[in-house]
């Protein structure tokens, strides 16, 4: 009945996959939890190296690290179920309902997205403040936000999909580190006609970056965004390409290029700041985009 599917990347999944196989068994549902390990340190494989010995888990590692998009569609390939439970693997989950919430909503016609959350507490980590801030404040949407636009909110973090719709659509291979794919992704099924149920059911988000990775990581998806836009396969339902081009056909662009190229080590700083304005963020990734788009 349901493949609950890990890309597994430098992170102990341990107490995540053994919830998620006891919340599994506990619907008395046919499962199977696929972990792939996507060529992790190798303290992180033996750590996850006792999941081979879970009933009805099981874990593979590949010997070369084949990225964000390959390796889930390599997951759906070995899916033995028809429906298909994507999780990001630094996630864990927020009650013991999380798989039965799913069992409820799945028709095996539409996506079933549940969104993202963070925990209430910020980190003890000064350095992963900015990380948890954002994600509190950008990324945590309630169901009934998310149902105003179903396919601008979607995310690959946590969605459960019908394995026949996954495969015509896939994810884009083409689309290389991070950023992006799921934003595709979306666009591809509001193209073929694919609704998208958002219920009420995140994950928790808990692998949290440091500051300059994760704005090292938005600097790669914002390059994955200028290829798209290069090759014509993203719309103005993105919100940061939308704020391109009308700054662009407004005349703009030089003016924000010169202000961030001027700027960018003090926005950097700002958003160092507890309880930043992202809208300084916001600036940040447009100018970024700008960058791109005239070099």
């Amino acid at each position: 009945m349901l493949s609950v599917l890990i890309p597994v990347y430098n992170f102990d999944v341990v107490p995540f996959v053994k919830d998620l196989a006891k919340q599994c068994a506990d619907c008395k549902i046919d499962f199977e939890v696929l972990c792939l390990d996507d060529y992790s340190s190798e303290n992180y494989r033996i750590k996850n190296a006792v999941l081979k010995s879970i009933e009805n888990v099981c874990y593979e590692e590949l010997p070369n690290n084949i990225g964000r998009s390959k390796i889930r569609n390599r997951l759906a390939e070995k899916a033995k179920y028809e429906n298909l439970l994507f999780l990001d693997c630094d996630s864990k989950t927020n009650d013991d309902q999380f798989i039965a919430k799913y069992v409820e909503n799945i028709n095996g016609k539409s996506v079933v997205y549940g969104g993202r959350n963070y925990q209430q507490n910020k980190p003890e980590n000064v350095a992963e403040y900015f990380r948890w801030w954002y994600g509190v404040n950008r990324e945590t949407i309630n169901s009934q936000e998310r149902n105003k636009a179903v396919y601008s909110h979607f995310m690959t973090n946590n969605f459960c999909i019908p394995k026949h719709i996954y495969q015509e659509i896939k994810l884009d291979e083409t689309i290389v580190g991070y950023g992006h794919e799921d934003t595709l992704f979306g666009i591809e099924l509001k193209q073929k006609g694919v609704s998208i149920n958002h219920i009420e059911n995140p994950l928790c988000h808990i692998g949290l970056e440091d500051f300059e990775t994760f704005i090292q990581k938005t600097e790669e998806g914002i390059g994955n965004l200028s290829q798209l836009i290069t090759e014509g396969k993203v719309d103005d339902s993105i919100r940061l390409l939308k704020g391109y081009r009308f700054i662009k056909k407004m005349g703009l662009e030089s003016i924000v290029f010169s202000y961030y190229k001027k700027n960018r080590t003090k926005i950097l700083t700002k958003l160092q700041t507890e309880n930043a304005n992202l809208k300084w963020f916001d600036f940040y990734k447009l100018g970024y985009l700008v960058s791109l788009r005239k070099s």
